[in-house]
C-alpha cells in the first residue's frame, strides 16, 4: 500500500523544510561555482577534443549535454555521437544551465546574470534557431520534452511558494510548445494518496517524465508532510495519483516498462541518494551498485543502461556523466568527462 500523510505530520514537515533547504542551499552553491568557473575558463584553452560549433543538430543518434570542461565553450549545450560517446564534441548555439532534446527540438533552462539575475527557458530548432522563450520563477532544476516536442516540463527552485515566504520549494509547469493548451502548474492538480486527495500547503511536485506515445500522460515526484511519492498524472483530468514510495527525479525507459530514479537511502538529514529501478508491472524494486549519492534527474541511454552526471571531487562547477547497466549487481563506467545534464536522441 502507498503510505499516506498522516501521523507525525509536523515533525516531517519540519524535516521535509531542512532537507529542501539544504538541496537549495546546494543548488546555489553549484551556480555560484559554476559561475566561478565560467569566469576562470573563458580565457582558457580547450580540455576536450572540440570538432566546432554546430549549425545543426546531428542526424545520427546522438547524446546532448551541458559542456563543463574548460575553455570557452564551458556551459554550451554541447553533442557527441551515441557511437563514440568519448569522441570529439560539438559545441551547440546556447548556453545551458539544464538541457534536453528528444531530437526534434531542444529545450535550454539558463541564468542570465547581471544587476538583476534572471532565469529563462529557451527552446531551440534542430538549426539552434530559437522558436520561443520564457521567463522561470527560479533556479533551473530539471526539464523533460515528449518525445514528440510537443510538451515540456520545467521544474525550478523557489522562495515563499509552499512554506509561506519561510522555506523553500519547487515549481513544475507543463507547457504545450504548440500553444494550444495554456501552461499547467501542477500543483493545482488533485493529489490523490491511497484514493484520498492531499491539500496540505506543502505539497510539492517535481521531476516530469513523459510516457513515450502517450500525449496526456507523464509520471513525476510528489511529496508533503515528509513523505515522496511516484505519481502518475494526466493532463486532461489534472491528477496526481500516487502509485509507489520512495521515488525522487523518475525517468520513464523507452519502452515504458519501467522507472529509473534516485532513491533516499542516507539517515537523518543529509540524504543519499542511490539509483534504482521501478518494473511498472510487478512493482519489483532494483537498487543498482553506484555507491556515490546521485542528484540528478537519471536518463535511458537504451532499454539496459542509464546515464546520470556526478560532480568532480575537488573542481567545482566541473562534473562527469557515468553509465550503469540497470540491472542489480552492475558497477558504473565514466561515460562523457566534463558534462552534466545528458540526454539522448534516437
Amino acid at each position: 500500500m502507498i503510505q499516506g500523510a498522516t501521523g507525525g505530520g509536523r515533525l516531517r514537515w519540519i524535516v521535509l523544510l531542512m532537507v529542501t533547504g539544504l538541496v537549495l542551499a546546494g543548488a546555489g552553491l553549484y551556480a555560484v561555482s559554476a559561475f566561478q568557473r565560467l569566469q576562470e575558463s573563458s580565457a582558457a584553452a580547450p580540455s576536450v577534443e572540440v570538432i566546432s560549433e554546430g549549425k545543426v543538430l546531428p542526424s545520427g543518434s546522438f547524446v546532448l549535454f551541458r559542456n563543463t570542461a574548460a575553455g570557452q565553450g564551458y556551459g554550451m549545450a554541447a553533442t557527441v555521437s551515441s557511437a563514440d560517446p568519448a569522441g570529439p564534441r560539438t559545441m551547440g548555439g546556447a548556453f545551458c544551465d539544464r538541457v534536453y532534446s528528444a531530437g526534434s527540438k531542444v529545450i535550454c533552462l539558463s541564468t542570465n546574470r547581471g544587476l538583476l539575475t534572471s532565469f529563462e527557458a529557451s527552446v531551440y530548432a534542430p538549426d539552434w534557431k530559437r522558436l520561443e522563450s520564457w521567463a522561470l520563477r527560479g533556479i533551473p532544476s530539471r526539464t523533460r520534452l515528449s518525445g514528440d516536442g510537443a510538451l515540456v516540463a520545467t521544474t525550478v527552485f523557489v522562495t515563499g511558494h509552499s512554506y509561506a515566504g519561510t522555506g523553500f520549494s519547487t515549481e513544475t509547469v507543463i507547457r504545450s510548445l504548440d500553444g494550444t493548451t495554456p501552461a499547467a502548474n501542477l500543483e493545482a492538480f488533485a493529489l490523490l494518496v491511497n484514493g484520498q486527495q492531499v491539500t496540505a500547503a506543502d505539497r510539492n511536485i517535481w521531476g516530469v517524465t513523459f510516457v513515450p506515445s502517450q500525449a496526456d500522460v507523464f509520471y513525476a515526484t510528489a511529496a508533503s508532510s515528509g513523505r515522496h511519492w511516484l505519481v502518475r498524472g494526466s493532463i486532461a483530468n489534472r491528477t496526481l495519483t500516487a502509485i509507489h514510495d520512495g521515488v525522487e527525479c523518475p525517468s520513464i525507459s523507452p519502452d515504458g516498462t519501467r522507472i529509473a530514479y534516485k532513491k533516499n537511502t542516507g539517515a537523518g538529514l543529509i540524504p543519499h541518494w542511490k539509483a534504482a529501478v521501478l518494473d511498472l508491472a510487478t512493482g519489483t524494486e532494483t537498487v543498482l551498485g553506484e555507491t556515490r549519492s546521485i542528484d540528478d534527474q537519471i536518463e535511458w541511454l537504451d532499454n539496459a543502461s542509464l546515464l546520470y552526471g556526478l560532480p568532480r571531487t575537488g573542481e567545482a562547477g566541473d562534473s562527469d556523466i557515468w553509465r550503469i547497466p540497470a540491472r542489480a549487481g552492475s558497477s558504473p563506467e565514466l561515460y562523457i568527462e566534463h558534462a552534466w545534464s545528458p540526454s539522448v536522441a534516437p
